[in-house]
């Protein structure tokens, strides 16, 4: 299902017009444009790259069967991405294995730089985000670790705000909650993330 990369520069509204009138090379268009970030954040919600590719497929396929019933009330990124959230949540609750599973067939090596890093960086006050060790090459897998370990809820939106960057009302349309609720829950995402991090460290 996944297509080749390409550069794309037509607005999503033109694209979804065009989907909508039946036109497949548009829907690829959409299709291409969005499949690597829908897929990288489903595999950070179920920690399983097979189910993540099929996760993924799935959401295309609904998107296909319900373009027609998109009416724009919200952008179409974030529709495209409340349908994968759900069927990934979904499948979590499902499978007593997700949240035991690693990202990667093999468990990664924590050696000591690695170990350092995370002590420095979980002792300085200034840092209030342990989802930023993602962006670190050195602790990725680390931080990918962590991560599994957060209830669904909890690693679904440190997910989408830290790692694919949705701000707080994009976050509320996907998950359909108060922005107040996203910011409750963003919060104690990250304590618990933190307390994760420093565990691993004992």
């Amino acid at each position: 299902m996944y297509l080749r990369a390409a550069s794309i520069n037509i607005d999503d509204s033109v694209l979804v017009q065009q989907s909508q009138a039946g036109d497949t090379v548009a829907m690829e268009r959409l299709i291409l444009k969005y499949q690597n970030r829908i897929y990288n954040v489903i595999l950070k919600m179920c920690g399983n790259p097979d189910d993540a590719a099929e996760l993924t497929q799935e959401s295309f396929v609904k998107v296909i069967e319900n373009i027609d019933k998109f009416k724009g009330r919200s952008s179409f990124y974030t529709w495209l991405f409340r349908i994968g959230v759900n069927l990934t949540l979904n499948h979590c609750q499902r499978s007593a294995r997700t949240a035991t599973c690693s990202l990667d067939a093999e468990e990664p090596e924590q050696d000591g730089s690695a170990q350092s890093q995370l002590k420095d960086f979980l002792s300085d006050d200034r840092a209030t985000d342990p989802a930023a060790l993602v962006q670190s090459r050195e602790l990725c897998e680390l931080a990918k670790q962590s991560l599994l370990k957060l209830e669904e809820p909890q690693r679904t939106i440190v997910v989408l705000r830290d790692i694919e960057g949705m701000d707080y009302a994009q976050i509320a349309e996907v998950l359909n909650i108060e922005l107040g609720t996203v910011r409750s829950r963003l919060s104690r995402a990250r304590s618990n993330l933190r307390d994760i991090l420093e565990a691993m460290l004992k």
